[in-house]
């Protein structure tokens, strides 16, 4: 038998295009690490790479420059009037970004850490694919294990990032019901009946969507709009600022893309049980934080007309960390 010591670590791990988090569960002890899935290039000079190793800064040094990458980049990026790089676009990998695999690794490294003695089962997260389009998911998930494989980590499952929101935040309900993704590259939506997935489908506008058209109409970095964005906007329905009327006018687009979305596949499903009764809804991933969100879809949801019944919509408890707690249970429950 294994000590305690040596039992096995648990870990729930979100791979999303704008963050990646991994909640750690060994001998009921619970821990949290998060990174900014982005990176940014600078110069390359000794004495920057100490200071960066001073103050605890991942990075990486690369073809004769240094790469900052996870929460720093953005900062970094801002105060170099730059934008920042993103391994991940639209909920997979971008095939566009030569460093997409490398700096995948590092940050994916950084979150996870050195493998646990006892050993490690990682359950990671991957998007559905987007609303009436095919979309060819098997290089990145096959990535992703492979990157987690050579970090030492060989027990690994994957999870669609919609069920996974279930599995975290509805078992009041016996896991039937919707569960709502609002990430940077996709909004990720599911359905199921007691944790059994009845349909699944993601909208291909999620935060970097309103980040890059808020910017264009404005003339603002895309890096600028998205701190703004995560540091002080939230609907009120009047703005003098122009950075935030375009920010209110592209979640607006959101909103509504994702309401349609949910009409369309229930509608063009013929997998969706008849419930008997309404089913909860929640809300989760960085997209739904601002302040007024669950009003604002609420609002949008009651105009549109469904055909499930819904009992509530609800705000997940930890919106950035959901979609990793329901890969943890999904790890937790093999």
């Amino acid at each position: 038998m294994k000590t305690e010591q040596q039992q096995a670590t648990m870990i729930g791990l979100d791979i999303g295009t704008s963050r990646v988090v991994a909640v750690k569960q060994q001998n009921e002890q619970e821990s949290v690490q998060a990174q900014l899935n982005a990176f940014v290039a600078i110069p390359h000079s000794k004495l920057t790479e100490n200071s960066l190793k001073r103050e605890n800064v991942p990075h990486s040094v690369s073809d004769g420059q240094l790469v900052v990458f996870g929460n720093e980049s953005a900062r970094m990026a801002d105060l170099l009037g730059r934008e920042i790089r993103r391994p991940m676009t639209r909920g997979i990998l971008n095939s566009n970004e030569p460093e997409s695999l490398q700096q995948m690794e590092e940050i994916v490294n950084s979150v996870l850490g050195d493998r646990p003695e006892g050993g490690a089962k990682v359950c990671f997260s991957v998007p559905a694919p987007p609303l009436g389009q095919e979309s060819n998911l098997t290089y990145h998930e096959a990535t992703i294990k492979q990157i987690l494989n050579q970090l030492g980590f060989l027990d690994v499952r994957s999870v669609n990032e919609g069920l996974a929101v279930i599995y975290s935040e509805l078992e009041d309900s016996n896991y039937t019901g919707i569960g709502i993704s609002c990430g940077g590259g996709l909004c990720n939506v599911a359905l199921s009946y007691m944790s059994v997935p009845v349909l699944s489908f993601s909208v291909a506008k999620g935060g970097d969507f309103i980040d890059s058209s808020a910017a264009g109409v404005t003339g603002e970095l895309i890096n600028r709009v998205r701190i703004v964005k995560e540091e002080s906007f939230h609907f009120n329905g009047h703005f003098a600022d122009k950075v935030q009327q375009a920010l209110t006018v592209y979640y607006d687009d959101m909103i509504q893309a994702v309401v349609q979305g949910l009409k369309e596949s229930f509608q063009a499903s013929r997998n969706v049980p008849k419930f008997g009764r309404p089913v909860p809804l929640v809300l989760s991933g960085g997209g739904v934080m601002p302040q007024g969100f669950r009003d604002r879809f609420e609002k949008s949801i009651a105009a549109t007309s469904l055909p499930v019944a819904i009992s509530e919509i609800r705000m997940a408890k930890s919106p950035l960390e959901t979609t990793a707690r329901g890969a943890l249970i999904a790890a937790l429950s093999e």
